[in-house]
């Protein structure tokens, strides 16, 4: 807003005082107003050109004496004849804005009082006196000071920057370091973990941290996640304790998060509070809710229902919300304590206190009904749910469709599953996803009903707006693995080969599913036809130990040649081939007298820096020295002695990580007898 200033002005004859106020001038004297026509020169130097000559009762059209036209008339005046005045608008076309309507009864303008009440005080125009503008111009002065305009808030461009405070504390990554190298790695690393290579991806994560593409924690989560999920619960502590105490990266509440459920599900409840006490006293950030669904269940479990319940008090004193799923775990402690009671109030409680309910305290009183034989309190329960019509996600509907077909209720699981369908309508509500599906298929198979299982991935709502799921590779694998279980081979091809139409694209499981099942069924070419496919015309990433199984089998049914054609194309990838399917290969070539192929997959394990087993390490200098070609291997290993540098102590080599081909690698080629000081490992 623009200051108005307001000034007091002394005319030179000292008849009158006037205020200036926004350029016009108004009297606080009744004597004279400074906007009244005179003909005195001397004593009023300006004639008010907006005003009618006072002796005159007709508009003035004389352009010597007016050259102005009053456009702010008087309403009293008397009506004139020309087309400004004139009301009627066919001669009037357009009416004068300034000019009050004839009907109407409110006060006249402050234009017109002014000049016809000489006695009428100023107007106002937001401020009554002239301290109180000044007032205001100090307020807002003063609000500037406090308050500065936002461009005064950033920073010259041009500026050096601030020294950061080295005090201050260290944040964990945040999602824009997720780019460039470092999103490749962690995609590679995904890559490993979706086929099941949990050690190739902790090994390349280990790796990378001494590179100059370090993992960011987002990386080494999934890493210590995929450790969990496979309950190797010393591994994710180990590399808890790698990333984030030894290699100095900033680990986030997710971290903790992976950390404290390892513990509690290892029975280890304890360290888990410890790790819930360090957040608190170390952390940049607050632990959040999915921190006490962790800790509620693992005390529930540990019968320490008392600390579940205050550790419930500490999260709502500390402003969180009333999580149904920490109430949920509360709850299902007392229904199996057998206090229902209890767990009514609670439930009661979380009622009063949840502003978004999904219903899955319902379905923990179902099942525990089912289990004391009380059908019917159950199906009210399911009803009282259903009636209160509650926005359910899909967990939450999964958890009540698992529930009513492990009692037989398969009339009320189909009816959940349609109206689950029904509303469906992507991408504002997603009521269904692939566990749905996978629930629905999977009782069709334990049921028999192999026909109906093939229509459930079909199935869609029945309502106008409801909208098909998009099949994800997930529906199409467990299927395809529930009908190669029963001998419908033909079938799961059909769906192998539906996917891409479908939009889901085949995956690692996708692939292994039915690699396994034709060497099953000595189907030797197309495991090896859909082996090469995955391997060299797509982008996945197989697993080691699939890998190494593959390898066998193709050496057992004397494959040898195709088996090392394609290790040999394998090594050439950014991933390479196990140690042990290189051992399998190589000792199948071996014993068939293929011994220059042999050497080259030698050759190409140095090269790529790939530790050999002290199995193969033995079988190839006695088969190399009975074929009189010891020189060689000696020549391969000596070149390769030259090029390696002496081994440092690697931080990971204590860490039990499954299998560290790495570890022992100083010996591993090694001639028997002979001492080296020299180490590989494998690269990724």
């Amino acid at each position: 807003m623009r200051s108005r200033t307001l000034q007091l002005v002394s005319s030179s004859s000292a008849s009158y005082q006037s205020i200036r106020f926004n350029g016009f001038f108004y009297s606080t004297n009744t004597t004279r107003n400074v906007f009244e026509t005179t003909t005195d020169s001397t004593t009023k130097p300006f004639r008010n050109v907006f005003e009618r000559s006072p002796n005159s009762t007709t508009p003035n059209t004389d352009s010597t004496t007016k050259p102005f036209r009053n456009v702010f008339p008087d309403s009293t005046a008397p009506t004139s004849t020309s087309p400004l005045t004139n009301t009627d608008s066919t001669t009037k076309p357009f009416r004068n804005v300034f000019e009050r309507s004839p009907n109407s009864t409110a006060p006249l303008s402050n234009y017109s009082s002014i000049s016809d009440n000489p006695t009428q005080s100023p107007p106002r125009y937001g401020f009554s006196s002239a301290e109180e503008a000044a007032a205001e111009r100090r307020r807002r002065k003063r609000r500037i000071r406090i308050e500065p305009p936002p461009h005064a808030l950033r920073r010259d461009p041009a500026a050096p920057r601030p020294r950061p405070d080295p005090n201050a504390p260290r944040l964990p990554d945040s999602t824009s370091v997720l780019v460039g190298h470092r999103l490749n790695l962690h995609n590679r690393v995904q890559s490993l973990i979706r086929s099941g290579d949990l050690d190739g991806a902790a090994d390349l994560a280990r790796q990378s941290v001494s590179s100059n593409t370090r993992p960011t924690v987002f990386t080494c989560n999934a890493v210590m996640a995929s450790m969990y999920r496979g309950g190797r619960y010393d591994d994710a502590v180990a590399l808890f304790r790698y990333f984030f105490i030894q290699c100095n990266i900033i680990p986030n509440v997710v971290s903790y998060n992976v950390l404290i459920n390892t513990h509690c599900d290892a029975k280890r409840v304890d360290a888990a509070l410890d790790v819930y006490n360090q957040i608190l006293s170390h952390a940049p950030f607050s632990p959040s809710s999915v921190t006490y669904r962790h800790l509620t269940k693992g005390l529930v479990e540990a019968n320490r229902i008392t600390e579940a319940i205050d550790l419930l008090r500490e999260m709502l004193n500390k402003g969180h919300g009333a999580d149904s799923l920490v109430y949920n775990n509360i709850i299902l402690g007392f229904l199996e304590l057998g206090n229902l009671e209890k767990a009514i109030e609670f439930f009661d409680e979380l009622r009063e206190r949840c502003l978004v309910y999904d219903g899955v305290v319902h379905a923990t009183f179902m099942d525990w009904y089912f289990k004391q034989g009380r059908g019917k309190e159950a199906m009210e329960s399911y009803k009282n749910l259903l009636d209160r019509q509650f926005k359910m996600t899909p967990v939450t509907c999964n958890v009540l469709l698992e529930v009513l077909l492990k009692y037989g209720k398969s009339s009320e699981a189909e009816a959940l599953f349609q109206s689950m369908l029904d509303s469906h309508t992507p991408p504002n509500i997603q009521a269904v996803n692939s566990d749905t599906f996978n629930i629905m298929v999977n009782e069709c198979f334990k049921l028999g009903k192999i026909s109906e299982a093939m229509t459930v991935l079909k199935r869609v709502g029945t309502k106008e707006k409801s909208r098909p799921y998009q099949m994800d590779a997930a529906c199409y694998n467990n299927i395809m693995g529930k009908l190669c279980e029963n001998g419908l081979v033909s079938d799961a091809e059909k769906l192998f080969a539906e996917m891409p139409t479908k939009q889901a694209l085949p995956d690692f499981t996708s692939h292994k599913i039915l690699i396994e099942l034709y060497l099953k069924e000595d189907r030797v070419d197309d495991a090896v036809q859909f082996f090469n496919r995955m391997l060299f015309d797509t982008t996945i990433r197989p697993g080691k130990g699939f890998c190494d199984k593959v390898f066998d089998e193709l050496v057992k049914r004397g494959r040898i040649e195709e088996a090392s054609d394609i290790i040999g194309r394998m090594g050439e990838k950014d991933v390479k081939p196990d140690p042990t399917s290189y051992e399998y290969v190589m000792m199948g070539l071996n014993n068939v007298g293929r011994l220059d192929r042999a050497r080259d997959l030698l050759d190409q394990m140095l090269k790529n820096k790939i530790a050999i087993t002290p199995n193969l390490r033995t079988h190839v200098f006695d088969v190399f020295g009975k074929g009189g070609r010891i020189d060689e291997v000696e020549r391969l290993l000596g070149r390769q002695c030259e090029k390696a540098s002496v081994p440092s102590s690697a931080p990971h080599s204590s860490t039990p990580m499954g299998r560290q081909y790495g570890a022992s690698s100083s010996a591993s080629l090694q001639k028997p007898g002979q001492e080296t000081g020299y180490q590989n490992t494998q690269s990724n």
